[in-house]
């Protein structure tokens, strides 16, 4: 398996923590609940997000280990999911990225990048099928790395999880309402 430092290199303008914080002990007890399978297996095929993913047209099925899939009760009623992933590829200790389609270097924090103190990932997928005696999950597409860690599942609601009127200065979101 590849190294996180080996798949993200630097670039002019970035900067490194001090303290990787993969190395630090841990604040708090997170567990991996589930893995995803997807057909990405490589950073330079995985989408970088999810509109990209869906436009590939290639499903995945998130996995939940036994001990929580009592947990999947109810989750049947969704439409779309809203899944946290561990990104365990992703370097931690980069805090300011100089990402290639920018002419500036950013802070993490401004950024959707993997390579984060914590790399938690964000996705809002469709829930295809679901089978809680396997733990099956179904998904219309996945923006991760087959194999990558789930921290935890939460369905999406629209009428709360949405904002239509959501922007970020400089970027070009088509039918977005302004400020």
């Amino acid at each position: 398996m590849t190294g996180p430092l080996e798949m993200f290199e630097t670039r002019a303008g970035e900067q490194r923590l001090e303290n990787d914080p993969a190395l630090m002990p841990p604040d708090g007890g997170i567990v991996f609940i589930g893995r995803i399978a997807s057909p990405w297996t490589t950073r330079e095929t995985c989408p970088k997000n999810m509109r990209t993913a869906r436009e590939t047209g290639q499903p995945a099925v998130l996995t939940i280990d036994a001990p929580y899939r009592s947990g999947l009760q109810g989750l049947e009623r969704a439409s779309h999911i809203i899944i946290l992933s561990w990104l365990h590829h992703a370097p931690r200790s980069l805090i300011v990225q100089k990402p290639r389609h920018a002419a500036e270097a950013k802070g993490v924090f401004g950024l959707r990048s993997p390579a984060r103190p914590n790399p938690v990932g964000l996705h809002v997928a469709r829930l295809v099928g679901l089978d809680i005696g396997t733990g099956r999950i179904d998904l219309d597409a996945i923006d991760v790395l087959d194999g990558t860690p789930v921290i935890d599942i939460k369905p999406y609601f629209a009428s709360t999880d949405a904002f239509a009127e959501a922007t970020i200065e400089g970027r070009d979101e088509p039918n977005r309402i302004r400020r």
